[in-house]
């Protein structure tokens, strides 16, 4: 099977730079990859250090105003593909969706296009009507969520397949956390005496991490100090922090940065959150923090519910309720002796459906129907 992955971020590419590398990974080694991408981004970067998998610097243009690039990179994409016959072209954006679509006409053999939808933005309107008439052989949702959502959409008449993320669980195993590990989180409170709580899901608004500190303000003074949060990913702008300030609890917050690896933040943790209240669909987040043994606390938000086996390795919320996450807080609190059994639990969670073989294997499986059904 010849495949070429393609993805528009010409920055990091978040979840999406994460799902084609790992797809990217697990197939080169019994397939033959390649990923288009913009040069410069993360995803070009990463795709390079896989072995066995080659790499198209190829920029996704998009807007109006940016006719003449964008007729470059059709060029450049459809001169590739006739010199480069593949068997499966995957999409993961509309400017990427556009260009391939456009790329493969007057093709000897037109490659498959399959779609995966990582947003639980609605696929209406004219734009998805066309390209899921004439350009989406397949899409893959990558929860139940967003499945029911593209049987409600034009893309109902395409092949449908859901694959839930994978994460590598090898990496992401649980990690021994010392006092002195914890206490550059921790500080100025004492081992013992408080929670550390924390996301590595990123400080974009929606991800609801303002909700949680609000929800943590709204507790009593002596409730606050049993909880210390801990947030990765870019820092926060300057209103976001002026509310923290505002909040008066500054002193709970960290904010760490951009992280080149989370792992250590994630090992401190006795649990996760992720609040988001939209875009979300299933969250890599969640799912390496459950595979490195922590247990979360997830909005109702789209697919984040499917992540968890309530009660057992996390806590479901109501989408912006600020009210329920504070008596979460104070639940998790009264409870947290038994947050190390949560813990494990959502490690053995992980190891059964988390797992990046799965995920590969899914996909491949996918693929394979597809290209059987043409035939």
């Amino acid at each position: 099977m010849k495949v070429l992955f393609t993805n528009f971020h010409a920055g990091d590419g978040g979840g999406h730079t994460t799902y084609v590398t790992a797809l990217a990974r697990g197939l080169a080694a019994r397939h033959t990859v390649h990923v288009a991408a913009p040069p410069g981004s993360r995803l070009n970067r990463e795709a390079r250090a896989i072995d066995g998998v080659g790499v198209l610097d190829q920029p996704f243009p998009n807007g109006l105003g940016k006719l003449a690039a964008r007729r470059r990179a059709l060029r450049q994409l459809g001169g590739w593909l006739r010199q480069n016959p593949v068997d499966i072209v995957h999409v993961n954006g509309s400017a990427d969706h556009r260009l391939v679509i456009a790329a493969v006409r007057g093709l000897p053999k037109r490659p498959a296009i399959v779609l995966t939808k990582h947003n639980s933005k609605p696929m209406t309107g004219l734009g998805h009507r066309w390209r899921a008439r004439f350009g989406t052989d397949m899409v893959i949702a990558v929860c139940e969520f967003v499945r029911r959502q593209l049987e409600a959409s034009p893309y109902a008449r395409c092949r449908l397949a859901t694959v839930f993320n994978g994460v590598d669980i090898h990496r992401f195993a649980p990690l021994a956390a010392t006092p002195d590990d914890r206490a550059a989180w921790l500080a100025p409170a004492t081992e013992g005496t408080a929670l550390l709580i924390g996301s590595n899901a990123g400080t974009a608004r929606y991800k609801g991490w303002m909700d949680l500190l609000e929800a943590l303000a709204g507790l009593r003074p002596d409730e606050r100090e049993h909880f210390r949060v801990v947030l990765a990913g870019g820092l926060p702008g300057a209103d976001d922090l002026a509310r923290v300030e505002a909040l008066g609890i500054a002193h709970l917050v960290h904010f760490t940065g951009r992280l080149d690896d989370v792992r250590p933040m994630v090992a401190c943790l006795d649990a996760g959150f992720v609040l988001s209240w939209d875009v979300e669909t299933i969250s890599f987040a969640c799912r390496e923090m459950m595979a490195m043994g922590k247990p979360v606390l997830v909005s109702d938000y789209a697919g984040l519910p499917e992540n968890i086996r309530l009660g057992s390795d996390g806590w479901v919320v109501p989408v912006r309720d600020r009210a329920a996450i504070a008596a979460a807080l104070r639940a998790l609190w009264s409870k947290r002796s038994g947050l190390a059994a949560m813990g494990h639990a959502a490690r053995d969670h992980a190891l059964a459906e988390f797992g990046l073989e799965h995920f590969v294997d899914e996909t491949e499986k996918a693929y394979a129907g597809l290209l059987s059904s043409r035939a």
